[in-house]
């Protein structure tokens, strides 16, 4: 008994420091994406995906670099993309992107087994782009694809009634330099870091905990057993299948299964095993689920198969690629962390990165006052942060609308509405409480705050004015001004 809890204590104690060891990668990762996705317009991906070529395909995979690194994310704003006109090989290209090329992987890669492996992520990510490119057209053909669509526009027929509330045609562009210097425009990328760091924390402490139990209580014997060594050219590539075989079934997506990848190295995995292991985040099993119903099982079967192909090729060609470089590391660590506090630069990073976290956090709670949020709503599920015109999912309950993420958390909100809505309505009052100047007004669509004299747009109805955050919101009540009102006055 005294053992098993040691065993268990020694684990628990090297997944904390797996996650002590990568925190300031994590923060400064999470911190600078959340200022992309605030400062660059969503609406303009959709008037570029339209097609195939090599420019379309590098301005989604600098779309994708630039988005949340959540898998589910990434496949729900694909989808929404296809949906609206997008090529559908330029919106597999685009969820690639989102979850390989992205700033906080590399950092964590970096700290936690090495910059050859941050590196690979990018190189390996170009080169997996670049074939899928090239047999997309094998695998996903023209008329698989049409009735991918019609399959999607069957699903999705409810809410497409609803998109009018998502219009992009009536986006209000901000001028980025304007954004920048802007007190609102760093609320909204301080709210998106907050939002991405809750949304994907279930998956980081799973893959900590999973790999601090992998790294210590998994014999290399065993490692062994799974992985083939000593066999050349079949070894590499047995890893590299092997890799996303292993992803599938862990369960673990996003950058959560980072620490894996750092336990299956630890454990003996190739160097290209190690990088197809971390491309498969996007075929585990609950997303080939949420493919199957957005596209129906024959395109889900065929994107496991592509998806499966080029990540395992491309893990391949990266570990020859980087070994004909002499950038593949030569010995592996007896363990992935040293399980005990050290004055080092580690911690003297980590410290400073709690106080911009803290800076961060106090810029999130203040975003009103600061005259954050316009357009944008908080996802009552998963607590990420969407723009309101593009969110891939929205519903309607009781006097609100709430907009999601992907089509997973709106249906998880429908099952169970009051489970969500209670730390919404407090939120909701609270925004009520903190308009103290009296000139502002509420959006009798989204709910949002206004002010009258910067409103996108406004209405008059029943001897009233109407104030709006966008035109979108305008649209909607012209459509049926009279249950908005009804609602408003309710509350």
């Amino acid at each position: 008994m005294i053992h098993v809890l040691s065993a268990i204590s020694d684990s628990l104690r090297m997944a904390f420091f797996m996650f002590w060891d990568t925190l300031w990668p994590l923060i400064f990762g999470f911190g600078l994406s959340g200022a992309v996705q605030a400062f660059v317009s969503r609406s303009d991906m959709q008037r570029v995906m339209g097609d195939h070529r090599p420019k379309t395909l590098g301005i989604a995979s600098i779309f994708g670099a630039a988005s949340s690194s959540c898998s589910y994310a990434a496949s729900a704003m694909a989808k929404s993309l296809f949906q609206k006109g997008a090529d559908f090989t330029t919106a597999m290209v685009f969820m690639l992107a989102s979850t390989n090329l992205v700033i906080e992987l590399g950092l964590v890669l970096w700290v936690l087994i090495g910059w050859q492996f941050a590196l690979s992520e990018y190189v390996g990510g170009i080169i997996m782009i670049g074939l899928l490119a090239l047999v997309a057209r094998f695998f996903f053909r023209p008329a698989l694809v049409e009735r991918a669509r019609q399959h999607l526009a069957k699903q999705s027929g409810a809410i497409a009634r609803d998109e009018h509330l998502g219009d992009p045609g009536g986006e209000q562009v901000v001028p980025l330099a304007r954004r920048l210097r802007s007190p609102a425009g760093w609320a909204d990328a301080a709210t998106y870091t907050m939002a991405d760091l809750v949304m994907l924390r279930k998956e980081m402490i799973v893959g900590y905990l999973v790999a601090g139990f992998l790294a210590v209580l998994v014999p290399n014997s065993l490692w062994n057993t799974v992985f083939f060594r000593g066999h050349g050219f079949a070894t590499s590539v047995e890893n590299v299948i092997v890799g996303p075989l292993i992803a599938i079934l862990s369960f673990v997506c996003s950058i959560g299964n980072v620490p894996l990848a750092a336990a299956l190295w630890k454990g003996g995995i190739s160097f290209g095993g190690v990088v197809s292991f971390i491309f498969a985040d996007l075929i585990t099993f609950p997303l080939l689920l949420i493919y199957r119903r957005f596209y129906g099982w024959a395109v889900t079967l065929r994107i496991l198969a592509a998806f499966w192909l080029v990540m395992a090729a491309a893990g391949l060609a990266t570990e020859y690629l980087f070994a004909g470089a002499g950038l593949v590391p030569a010995g592996r660590p007896t363990q992935v962390v040293q399980p005990s506090f050290q004055w080092n630069y580690t911690t003297y990073l980590n410290l400073v990165f709690l106080g911009v976290l803290g800076l961060l956090l106090w810029l999130y709670r203040n975003r009103e006052r600061l005259g954050g949020g316009s357009g944008y709503a908080i996802d009552p599920v998963c607590g990420m942060q969407v723009e309101r015109q593009l969110a891939p999912a929205n519903t309607r309950s009781g006097d609100q609308t709430y907009f999601f993420c992907s089509d997973r958390c709106r249906d998880r909100f429908v099952d169970d509405p009051d489970r969500f809505q209670v730390g919404d309505s407090r939120r909701i009052k609270g925004d009520e409480t903190r308009r103290t100047d009296m000139s502002q007004e509420i959006d009798p669509v989204c709910g949002m705050t206004v002010e009258p004299e910067s409103a996108a747009a406004k209405r008059e109805y029943g001897g009233k004015t109407y104030y709006f955050c966008n035109p979108g919101c305008a649209k909607a009540f012209d459509r049926k001004p009279e249950n908005f009102v009804e609602a408003t006055r309710s509350a």
